[in-house]
């Protein structure tokens, strides 16, 4: 599982090989989500309210470099 991004108290990771729609994971001792790439929604999972407003915010602008690394680990033949 690539980090893509440290944050405060979680990490932002995507799956190769993972299901779609693409997504990624934010993980930490209180919180463990999916959200979708494009909306930014919650997919499932649970989460401190704190490590989910950082993680929206990070990945808010930077939302080209999280469908770059979709891409890059989940291209498929």
């Amino acid at each position: 599982m690539p980090t893509v991004q440290r944050l405060t108290n979680v990490k932002i990771c995507i799956y190769a090989d993972d299901h779609a729609p693409p997504h990624f994971h934010v993980r930490g001792v209180h919180t463990d989500i999916q959200i979708n790439i494009e909306t930014l929604q919650i997919m499932r999972g649970h989460y401190r309210p704190v490590d989910l407003a950082e993680a929206i915010t990070w990945a808010a602008t930077n939302q080209a470099t999280l469908r770059a690394k979709w891409r890059e680990y989940n291209e498929r033949d």
